[in-house]
């Protein structure tokens, strides 16, 4: 009965849709209907409200998923989200002001006369839009009513006109800042939650450990990283239109002609190109650059946008009169301002310590205060020109609106797909697949693909994602990245967005262009772009370094990267070693060697142990990665043999899993029934049962007899590379530490000898004050010493001395004792420190800079910038971790 739910549900969702019901209503009233219908079923023929759901029952769903409020506005509330009104409000104010027509213009006079240069012009004013808005309909439009009148002036070809402006429309979709990849991105944080739990679950079964290394964790995603994974992707596709457009104009130049300029190409020409391309390009440089460095999150950007464009607009809109750039000029002088303040002082009130200080806050204020006046001034313009910034403001809030109600109403319908077992009956499809990953990703991206004829990017972002991108994320043996998943899936859907008949940037056109462009025409013209875009999906998929790359690169070059040591880091940091060995490994071993000779007889013993064992284990680590190397060697070797029958076992053991989860299910109705009344359900129950059971014993004996020894053996390879490589990590950190300690001491001696005079007075000070007093002065520098490396001994000493005066029985004499040990210790550690500072401290420096990037790297506080680089491209790519589960 679930099955016939499910299939009511999606019924009425498409008879909703198909009828022209918008889709904040469609989505949640199909839920909210068929839940009813299985609830009042239930209740009806079985007694039960629960007895037609798959998981749970009505009680518990409503509250879960459909009337707690709370849980659904919290998905609208997410902090990603609230960046999606900021671009939109950026993207119109932009075209309202006629920034975006007057880029057009400019540049189809610049690129004019160059073959195709008008279709240039449109792919790169189109890519500008892109960036700014975020919407396709927004933007096609516009370009419809910017371009395709000078187009067909210029006797464009029909079908290269509207081509060329329904693709780079569809650019807004894959270029960041996208409304699109926001919302992927706040969908993707979710699935990834639930595909590490997945695969945990998995590691779990398949390997009966109890908990799974979390260097095969699922990584979750972000907006900021999404936009930097679509960066580059979106790049290619702005070369491919563009070459595609000149290659097309060279061989057949009556259809797309050159378009010569009238004027000159002057100094006051290149002055307007100047002026109207600078201001929005250094716009997207900003909001883009400040994510893409980190220096501004999302929605940080998304605030700096609006702003920017709010100032562009006020100078626009009023362009010609008196004064015209006045609250920009004003708003420019007071970034700088400010800028140039941030750089020489810490702008903080609380931290004001002299007259200068006070003088730079006082300036950031009135700077500050000069920006807000030129927003306050560009805005109030916005609002007197033609009402614009009213108009703004309300398709500003019907956009957004739009994509929040959606968000609540597809949270609702995934509720009601995940009731009926939805889920996992999509999951179960997708897991009977031959192929593994690869065949169960074309299908979903084929779905998706098909889906975007029919529904706009919101409904298949937050309706499609949900369900699919867990299973897809959860798979290890492709261990796909979520930003890399998410820029595919954009990419499909925009690809989509120009597919005939139902491509939705095609009605967008066809509602703006005049009636001489015929339908027929505009569905040739997208056909090329639509094979360079499906080309660019092939491209992404093959090379997920293009997607992969910045978003590691950033995140490893940043000031919040991660330390060397985190898990997922290790292999790649081990090849960068490797990499370094193989090219320096004789100057490295050279250094040890050169280390040995070093006199260390005047140090304490356990420093000089430890330093002279640290030199025998820095020389056996190269050897140690080489071991590390082989295992892995070993494993891969033996790899191509055991995965086909890994794969098989474990596709087998998921079915298993699957008929075992139906038998109890089966059991448990089977308890619930009433032998005396319901003697014809038991009997079909007990049938249904057995069969299952016969089932479950012919497929597991399916499962090969030399499989457990097979995989003992091979578990047995995976043990050893795991030994390996903890013992050349172990041994790699004690062969880097004792040097690193060494030198802490010796640079904390300056702040040692500070100390010297107070522990020199510290037996007068004890005897002349009271016993708390006394404890009080040993507590305070026993804590002091503390602070300072290698000066524990001197600690440990003062802290008896403490305790022997707060005893309750006071000891005088333990405690000048004690103080006696502190001094001595102290004007030891002075005598050996001297000498070191002058005899060893600028060799051994020099020996720990030898070694610190190779067998010192894990100990680092962070990778340096050739190491993050390395370890960016090396993580870039995709690894099968299949074989450890």
């Amino acid at each position: 009965m679930e099955l016939l739910f499910l299939a009511l549900l999606i019924l009425l969702m498409a008879a909703a849709l198909g009828m022209g019901y918008p889709v904040a209503f469609a989505l949640p009233g199909s839920a909210i209907l068929t839940i009813g219908l299985a609830a009042g079923a239930g209740y009806l023929f079985a007694g039960d409200t629960d007895a037609y759901f798959a998981q749970g029952g009505p009680g518990q769903w409503l509250s879960a998923g459909v009337t707690n409020l709370r849980g659904v506005y919290w998905e609208a509330e997410r902090d990603t989200l609230i960046a999606i009104p900021l671009f939109i409000f950026m993207g119109i104010m932009l075209q309202r002001s006629k920034i975006a027509e007057d880029l057009l213009v400019t540049m189809a006079q610049l690129f004019g006369p160059i073959p195709g240069g008008l279709g240039i012009s449109v792919v790169f004013v189109g890519a500008l839009l892109a960036a700014t808005t975020g919407i396709v309909g927004a933007t096609v439009v516009a370009m419809g009513l910017i371009s395709l009148p000078a187009m067909l002036r210029n006797n464009y070809s029909h079908s290269v006109a509207t081509g060329t402006i329904a693709a780079s429309g569809t650019l807004g979709q894959i270029i960041p800042p996208s409304i699109v990849l926001i919302i992927l991105a706040d969908q993707l944080a979710s699935a990834t939650d639930q595909a590490s739990a997945s695969r945990k679950a998995l590691y779990k079964e398949s390997t009966g450990e109890l908990t799974m290394p979390s260097a095969f964790d699922v990584s979750s995603t972000s907006a900021g990283e999404m936009f930097l994974g679509a960066f580059l992707p979106g790049l290619v596709l702005v070369g491919l239109y563009m070459a595609f457009i000149l290659c097309f104009a060279l061989f057949r130049p009556h259809l797309a002609p050159t378009v010569p300029y009238d004027g000159r190409f002057d100094r006051q020409f290149f002055g307007k190109v100047a002026l109207i391309l600078i201001p929005p390009l250094t716009l997207i440089f900003l909001v883009l650059g400040s994510i893409l460095t980190g220096i501004a999150t999302v929605n940080q950007a998304g605030a700096i946008g609006a702003a920017g464009a709010l100032i562009m607009a006020g100078y626009r809109l009023t362009e010609g009169r008196p004064g015209a750039f006045r609250p920009a000029i004003l708003a420019v002088a007071s970034l700088v301002v400010i800028g140039v303040l941030l750089s020489f002082y810490e702008i903080n009130v609380k931290k004001i310590r002299s007259g200068e200080d006070a003088f730079a806050v006082a300036v950031a204020a009135v700077a500050v205060t000069g920006l807000l006046t030129a927003l306050v001034w560009s805005g109030w313009r916005a609002l007197k020109v033609e009402d614009t910034l009213q108009g703004v403001m309300i398709e500003t809030a019907k956009t957004t609106s739009l994509v929040f109600i959606i968000l609540l109403g597809a949270a609702m319908l995934t509720a009601a797909f995940r009731a009926f077992g939805g889920e996992e009956l999509v999951r179960e499809f997708l897991g009977s697949l031959p192929g593994g990953f690869w065949t169960q990703f074309v299908i979903v991206m084929l779905v998706i693909f098909i889906l975007g004829f029919f529904l706009d990017f919101i409904e298949i972002a937050v309706v499609v994602v949900p369900i699919v991108a867990p299973i897809l994320l959860a798979d290890p043996s492709a261990n796909v990245t979520a930003v890399w998943l998410g820029v595919m899936i954009g990419l499909n859907i925009q690809t989509s967005f120009l597919t005939p008949p139902f491509g939705f940037a095609l009605f967008y056109l066809r509602g703006v262009a005049p009636a001489i462009v015929k339908t027929i025409s505009m569905y040739k013209g997208v056909i090329a772009f639509i094979a360079l875009q499906l080309f660019a999906l092939v491209v992404v998929g093959l090379y997920p370094n293009l997607v992969n790359y910045l978003p590691q690169r950033v995140s490893l070059t940043s000031e919040t990267a991660p330390p060397p040591r985190n898990p997922k880091l290790q292999q790649c940091l081990e090849k960068y070693v490797w990499q370094r060995f193989t090219a320096d490994g004789d100057a490295i071993r050279a250094e040890i060697a050169e280390a040995r000779g070093f006199n260390l007889d005047y140090l304490p013993e356990r420093l000089a142990k430890n330093l002279r064992e640290s030199f025998d284990q820095a020389e056996q680590t190269f050897g140690l990665l080489e071991a590390a190397r082989q295992a892995e060697e070993a494993v891969q070797a033996k790899a191509d043999a055991f995965r086909p029958v890994q794969r098989k076992v474990r596709s087998i053991e998921n079915g298993l899993r699957r008929l075992d989860a139906e038998i109890r299910e089966l059991n448990t109705a089977l308890r619930r029934t009433d032998a005396a009344t319901e003697g014809a359900r038991r009997e079909r129950l007990e049938a249904r049962i057995a069969a299952l059971t016969e089932e479950r014993e012919a497929l597991a004996g399916e499962i090969p007899e030399t499989w457990a020894e097979t995989y003992k053996a091979f578990s047995a390879l995976l043990k050893e590379e795991s030994k390996a490589r903890n013992l050349y990590r172990r041994n790699a950190d004690r062969g880097y530490e004792p040097a690193r300690a060494l030198l802490a001491v010796f640079d904390a001696t300056p702040a040692f000898k500070e100390l010297g005079p107070e522990l020199d007075g510290i037996k007068a000070k004890v005897a002349a004050a009271e016993k708390e007093e006394a404890a009080a002065i040993l507590a305070a520098l026993a804590k002091r010493f503390g602070e300072v490396d290698g000066a524990s001994e001197i600690k440990t000493a003062l802290t008896q001395a403490r305790r022997a005066v707060r005893a309750r029985t006071p000891d005088p004499e333990k405690a000048e004792a004690e103080m006696d040990k502190a001094l001595a210790a102290y004007n030891a550690q002075i005598a050996w420190r001297d000498r070191a500072a002058l005899d060893l401290v600028p060799d051994l420096r020099v020996y720990e800079v030898a070694i610190r990037d190779t067998i010192g790297a894990r100990l680092q506080t962070r990778m340096s910038e050739d190491q993050a680089l390395f370890v960016a491209g090396c993580n870039a790519g995709h690894r099968d971790i299949s074989l450890y589960f």
